[in-house]
């Protein structure tokens, strides 16, 4: 794959960022939602028609119906479901994949795909990466929540957001294992010191001694683990580079 080839992808992945995200106005948004199909027509359009003049191949006119009705069809789609963030990522997943085969269809990279997937089912490595970040989400979860039960403070905890403090920990092990894999091992200690400024300073209270040695205990096991999952997942690349 050349370049020049990338370059096309880029300029589709551009044309659609400007777009969706920097001239779609908030009113635009509204009268989209309020089901103008108007709104919807010129917005697709112009996604459309910016693409083409982006690409700049002026003999593929074809990106201007196949942008337009998919990026259309797409955007209605969306509107029919509450606004969710499972929704918006998959509105952004659809028009991404439509680009992609655009890119496709225009270069000719067809065994790209196939080269590709190739690659993913033999690249250790690869594999390596993915279990590490998918233990640290739920079976690390799991596993804290059975480890730190015993000292469980049932109503006493303070009020606090719905599943926030689950989501907290899986953004704070995605964190320490990417810091980890970059080499950025000092990065932990930075992260460390800004949840306890933010997840303690409410915590001082000698009458709420429980509640802070609870909270942690469930941060620093929580630290713990992403840190050994990381430390082994190196371990393992290490030693599965040397046997090749």
């Amino acid at each position: 794959m050349e370049w020049t080839d990338l370059d096309l992808l880029l300029k589709l992945l551009f044309s659609h960022l400007v777009v969706d995200f920097l001239l779609q106005t908030n009113s635009i948004v509204r009268k989209k939602k309020e089901g103008n199909c108007l709104y919807h027509v010129i917005h697709s359009l112009t996604q459309a028609l910016v693409a083409y003049l982006i690409v700049g191949l002026w003999n593929c006119w074809f990106i201007i119906p196949v942008i337009f009705v998919t990026h259309f069809v797409i955007d209605y789609w969306k509107i029919t479901y509450k606004e969710r963030l499972s929704s918006f990522i998959f509105d952004q997943i659809l028009h991404i994949i439509v680009l992609f085969i655009l890119w496709i269809a225009i270069t000719g990279q067809y065994s790209m795909i196939g080269k590709s997937c190739q690659a993913l089912m033999k690249c250790n490595k690869c594999w390596i990466i993915l279990i590490g970040y998918l233990l640290v989400l739920k079976p690390a979860s799991i596993f804290l929540g059975l480890f730190t039960r015993r000292w469980s403070l049932g109503g006493n905890v303070s009020e606090s957001l719905q599943n926030a403090g689950q989501w907290i920990g899986y953004l704070e092990r995605i964190l320490i294992l990417t810091f980890i894999l970059i080499g950025q091992i000092e990065a932990i200690g930075f992260l460390l010191a800004a949840k306890s400024i933010f997840r303690f300073g409410e915590l001082n209270k000698s009458k709420e001694i429980k509640t802070t040695e609870y909270v942690l205990i469930g941060t620093l096991a929580s630290f713990t683990i992403a840190i050994l999952i990381g430390l082994i997942m190196v371990k393992l690349m290490v030693f599965q580079q040397s046997v090749i």
